[in-house]
């Protein structure tokens, strides 16, 4: 056998065709069973073995993906799920992923259709957020790469010699609230800013990045001998879904001549829904944008997006002319530019396919109902808290994140209760601090996730709550 396909593939495709009602059995099925459960040791070990010289049959490996893997999976597909901010996934996601696998292109470049779904996806995602149809973007892993991006392209807008000369002393600095999510610290360390670039402003009592502070600053540092070149907003922070005041961000930024970048990581969804997307005004002036299709979109992993207004900016950020990679005017070598001119990576899956399916199959108006169910489940929740003693609402509710705690806990008390209650399989939300106290932080971004998931959350965590009371 010279090639690795198989001789004859009526067995392989019997299997697949198991393998496909097994994956939609389960879909139909969510939410039966443990939200997530611990591995055991044995499965654990299955994993720990020799490179293999020799190859299994196929249906064997199936077998151990049924006994090793899927029941010990992260359990974001679950209703159950709160912890983090990720997406549940949906049938036409499964079916995307297989069609993009089957095809294998590699969408660094060239001229193929996967190159204009991609671009496609761009410009609707561009048009959900309000910034032009023109906006230059790429899809990559998630918002830590696509905040990169932006704190790269902004950079180089300001300083266009970074690429050759680097930093060479230049005091540049940067601006984000507090609470913004730790990848934008990281951009910064990664860009070769430094972390300590990265000037963190307060927070006010909505938990929004306070404006006047924001000012306040920016005239400290150009008084100090600083060059401030980009203001961070955050539309849906990741402690609790607070919405920074994108509007006076944005002034604030035009006056500075500062470059505006968004984390929109999963709060530039609620641009969809009717009823939310005031929130988020003033996000589409902004000059980028991050956000990830594969959390409040619900599109399978991973599936990030970057977006920026100025495409002659973008390129001049990252792209290079490279002799074995050379842009034709025909052939397979055209369609310039590529999307590795917008980003560092030149290996790149087929991610816009299951975006474009999901966006094209649900349509904007059934995903903007998604949203506001989502953030309806949300309310429902801070209302049950707000309405029994026993708990504490620890941050207004913007969105779709609650924090609470139960009044006679203490924090190593309210740590434990939630590994009982991931351990429990009833439901996996997850901790953090608000105004340091250790909470409950429930994030509501399943579109599987309902009042009766909230209610068997409450009941189970009284039923805990038992067992930690001092």
């Amino acid at each position: 056998m010279s090639g690795l396909d198989p001789e004859d593939f009526a067995p392989l495709r019997a299997l697949a065709h198991r393998m496909l009602d097994d994956v939609f059995d389960r879909a139909e099925q969510m939410g039966d069973g443990p939200v997530w459960q611990p591995m055991p040791q044995q499965a654990r070990d299955a994993f720990n073995l020799d490179l293999p010289e020799k190859g299994q049959d196929a249906e064997a490996l199936y077998g151990q993906f049924l006994d090793q893997i899927r029941p010990y999976s992260n359990g974001n597909p679950h209703p159950g799920f709160m912890g983090w901010v990720q997406g549940a996934g949906t049938p036409i996601g499964i079916l995307a992923e297989l069609l993009s696998a089957s095809l294998n292109d590699n969408c660094g470049g060239r001229d193929h259709a996967a190159i204009e779904v991609e671009r496609q996806v761009i410009r609707w995602a561009a048009e959900m957020v309000g910034m032009p149809k023109e906006a230059s973007g790429c899809l990559v892993t998630g918002s830590s790469l696509a905040n990169f991006i932006g704190v790269i392209t902004a950079s180089r807008v300001v300083s266009p010699e970074l690429r050759r000369e680097g930093l060479s002393g230049r005091k540049l600095v940067g601006y984000a609230a507090e609470t913004a999510h730790g990848c934008v610290s990281r951009a910064f360390d990664l860009a070769g800013l430094g972390s300590d670039a990265l000037r963190l402003i307060p927070v006010d009592e909505l938990h929004r990045m306070d404006d006047l502070a924001l000012a306040q600053r920016i005239r400290e540092d150009r008084e100090a001998g600083y060059h401030p070149f980009i203001i961070i907003g955050t539309a849906g922070s990741v402690d609790c879904g607070a919405v920074d005041p994108l509007e006076a961000l944005a002034d604030i930024a035009q006056a500075e001549k500062c470059w505006f970048h968004v984390d929109g990581a999963f709060g530039a969804f609620a641009r969809l829904s009717p009823e939310h997307a005031i929130m988020l005004d003033g996000i589409e002036r902004a000059d980028s944008l991050a956000l990830d299709f594969h959390k409040w979109g619900q599109v399978p992993y991973d599936a990030g997006c970057v977006l920026v207004r100025d495409r002659a900016a973008h390129a001049q950020a990252f792209a290079q002319s490279l002799s074995y990679l050379t842009r034709a005017d025909r052939g397979l070598a055209g369609n310039a530019p590529w999307p590795c001119d917008f980003g560092p990576d030149l290996s790149r899956g087929f991610r816009a396919l299951k975006v474009w399916m999901t966006l094209a199959h649900y349509g904007t108006n059934r995903l903007g109902e998604m949203v506001a169910t989502c953030c309806d489940v949300a309310r429902y929740l801070a209302e049950r808290i707000e309405n029994d003693a026993r708990y504490l609402l620890m941050a207004p509710v913007a969105l779709n994140i609650v924090c609470f705690t139960l009044v006679d806990l203490e924090d190593e008390a309210v740590d434990e209760l939630v590994k009982d209650l991931h351990e429990s399989g009833v439901a996996a939300p997850s901790t953090t601090r608000i105004e340091g106290r250790l909470v409950i932080r429930a994030a509501i971004v399943n579109h599987r996730t309902t009042r009766r998931t909230i209610d068997a959350m409450l009941d189970q965590i009284t039923k805990l709550a038992e067992k930690h009371a001092p």
